[in-house]
């Protein structure tokens, strides 16, 4: 730390510029610290000029193994200039730059940074505003796909657009370190989405995704977890795969050191013997001792010839043993032929599913389409309706118009009428004025004829009363028919509207009742289709993963065929090694042909391995067989489903039009008579 701190001090004594004093209280914080401590800025106002000697202590520090730069309020030439002297940097294994608001030149520094350093392992860039510039966004995403030591990157609230995913989405499936990734509140949107989707089709690394906060749909966020879900099982099989080949490399080791170590006690024996030859060979011999040696000679010719027999034992079994391995083989070469034809066979009814899935969406799609034109024709048919009702409102007014006419016609005649009968009245008058100056006049020259006279003016009189009686009558007639018109023709006016509104309302309501049926049907129409969609993601999501499963079953299996490969060669080198050993030595046959005995054992105890993955292979098969017949089951029932909700919908569709052709027809019966 000393030494970090002095480096820090001749660097800004060198460059002119006067060490900052937070920087200069921290490290004096962590001075008793030891090499692997971590060294903690947050919260202090970087200048340019501490920034780019920082940069120059680091490029060359051994000490600490992470950084903290949060809220440093970093200018992006600072940040560019401490990212570049981070890039050589071989220690520091975490990196935390939150809230510095880095914008487009420290999206290409860090992308610089994880071009070139080799080392970090933790990334922290919450709080910035990496997404706003997609050019250097494109950059970091450029470092982030060539990058070799990141396991964990943090772009939360970054700004991150539906643009800026497709670029991240392009660097994951070039990716293959990065296993934890924070995307949360950023604004991927579905289209972000759905480019995650397709990257994890290639991604096998990444295992933890958090993507909350992005307007993501929930059954995108779905298949995503199902995705890590995959993931994560991957590396988990694939870790108890490498621990036991581990363990196998190690027993397969300690295997051959057990053989050296025997053939190097062997060589041992061998020269230990031809040493007491030599010696017995140069001491004297007598006679007892030529005929103890001639009986040993015998002995061990006998034992030579025993052996000999006994070898020639192991060379049949070893027959029998390579003639089992041979069936063996065959046996395998048949199964993995089975196997691949029925994994030819799943892809063939896979593909078969998907195009059958994809014609089925297109249906669907094309029924919703039509869905929507006959609703649209429905609206049309009730904008119809509705200007038929305003038509209908105009011809009631038309008639309120032609009752005030027929009423003001009726005040007329009668107006007229009385006019008549005023005129009437002052021509009576008038001539009862001009015959009473005849009289008058004429008393003198029809005194004769007065009661003649008299009596045709009583009868003129009378005929005069009788038509005034009359006039009198018509009139009162006249105002009585009037009244009763009036009368009439107000109850049917009345009668005629409570029967428009009724019928106004009847029509309003029958329309609504089939408008809201309309809308209800097309709900569930959409409610269905969403359903047979994710029906059908949850299906293709079960299919990869039996693929995946698939996949690692035949990697087992060639595993499984190396070891064996492996295992033969091993057993063709030691029986190769045996024979040599018999032949320069006949005595340690009995210890070579344990060792084969025990070779023998693990022989038979590797078949019983295979035939018992056999058996699980045959069982799992068989299980995935009667999933995916399962599976066709329910596609069946969908499919049935479909089709009684297609029956319905046309059923309520020729119910709908049926009730509208009557509504149509039978409208204008309604006012036929009333025109």
């Amino acid at each position: 730390m000393e030494n970090f701190r002095r480096t820090y001090l001749r660097l800004c004594k060198e460059g002119g510029t006067e060490p900052q004093e937070s920087v200069l209280a921290q490290l004096q914080e962590v001075r008793g610290a030891a090499a692997g401590s971590r060294l903690d800025l947050s919260g202090q106002s970087l200048s340019v000029d501490s920034c780019a000697v920082l940069g120059r202590v680091l490029h060359k520090d051994t000490l600490f193994t992470e950084l903290v730069l949060s809220d440093c309020m970093l200018t992006e030439e600072g940040a560019k200039l401490l990212l570049n002297g981070l890039s050589a940097n071989s220690t520091i294994k975490v990196l935390d730059l939150k809230g510095n608001n880095l914008r487009s030149t420290g999206a290409e520094a860090l992308g610089t940074l994880l071009v070139r350093n080799k080392t970090l392992r933790r990334l922290v860039l919450e709080w910035n505003a990496l997404g706003m510039w997609e050019e250097a966004f494109s950059v970091f995403c450029e470092g982030v796909a060539s990058n070799i030591s990141v396991t964990q990157l943090d772009l939360r609230n970054n700004q991150i657009n539906h643009q800026g995913a497709s670029e991240l989405c392009l660097a994951l499936k070039r990716n293959s370190t990065l296993q934890e990734l924070d995307l949360r509140w950023n604004n991927i949107g579905l289209l972000g989405g759905r480019s995650f989707l397709e990257a994890l089709q290639q991604n096998r690394t990444l295992t933890h995704l958090e993507m909350a906060g992005n307007n993501i749909p929930s059954d995108t966020l779905k298949a995503l977890e199902q995705a890590m879900e995959h993931n994560s099982d991957r590396q988990s099989t694939l870790r108890e795969s490498r621990s036991r080949t581990h363990v196998l490399s190690k027993e397969i080791q300690n295997l051959k050191e057990e053989k050296s170590r025997q053939f190097l006690g062997l060589m041992e024996t061998i020269d230990k013997q031809r040493e007491d030859m030599g010696r017995s060979s140069r001491s004297a011999i007598t006679s007892i001792q030529v005929g103890q040696l001639q009986e040993a000679l015998n002995e061990r010719k006998s034992a030579v010839n025993s052996l000999t027999a006994k070898l020639q034992m192991t060379e049949a079994a070893l027959a029998l043993s390579e003639q089992k391995k041979h069936n063996l083989g065959e046996m395998l070469t048949r199964v993995k032929n089975e196997h691949d034809q029925l994994m030819e066979r799943h892809n063939r009814q896979r593909k078969k599913e998907l195009e059958d899935s994809v014609l089925r969406e297109g249906k669907q799609l094309r029924e919703i389409s039509n869905m929507s034109e006959t609703n649209i024709q429905l609206n049309n048919k009730v904008e119809d309706t509705e200007r038929r009702c305003k038509s209908q409102q105009e011809q009631i007014f038309e008639l309120k118009q032609e009752l005030t006419n027929s009423t003001a016609e009726l005040k007329l005649r009668l107006a007229q009428a009385e006019e008549r009968l005023e005129m009437e009245k002052r021509r009576s008058k008038q001539s009862l004025e001009d015959m009473e100056k005849l009289r008058q006049k004429e008393v003198d020259q029809v005194s004769r004829h007065l009661e003649e006279s008299e009596r045709a003016l009583q009868d003129r009189i009378l005929k005069l009363e009788g038509h005034r009686i009359q006039l009198e009558e018509e009139l009162s007639r006249a105002k009585a028919a009037c009244v009763s018109e009036r009368a009439q023709a107000e109850e049917e006016l009345g009668k005629v509207r409570a029967q428009v509104r009724l019928e106004e309302q009847e029509r309003v309501t029958g329309l609504e009742e089939k408008l809201r049926g309309v809308r209800q049907s097309r709900d569930e129409a959409h409610s269905h289709c969403s359903q047979q969609k994710h029906s059908i993601a949850e299906l293709q999501n079960r299919v990869a993963q039996q693929s995946i499963e698939m996949d690692a079953l035949k990697r087992r299996i060639e595993e499984l065929q190396q070891e064996l490969s492996g295992k033969d060669q091993e057993k063709v080198a030691e029986v190769s090694r045996v024979r040599v050993e018999l032949q320069e030595q006949i005595g340690h046959l009995q210890a070579e042909r344990t060792a084969q005995g025990g070779l023998k054992e693990k022989i038979a105890a590797l078949e019983r391995e295979m035939k018992v993955l056999a058996g699980n292979h045959r069982e799992a098969i068989l299980d995935k067989e009667s999933e995916i017949a399962s599976l066709l089951e329910k596609l069946r029932l969908r499919e049935a489903e479909i089709q009684r909700i297609r029956e319905d919908e046309a059923q309520r569709a020729s119910f709908l039009q049926n009730a509208i052709l009557t509504y149509v027809q039978g409208s204008p019966l309604h006012y036929s008579p009333k025109k």
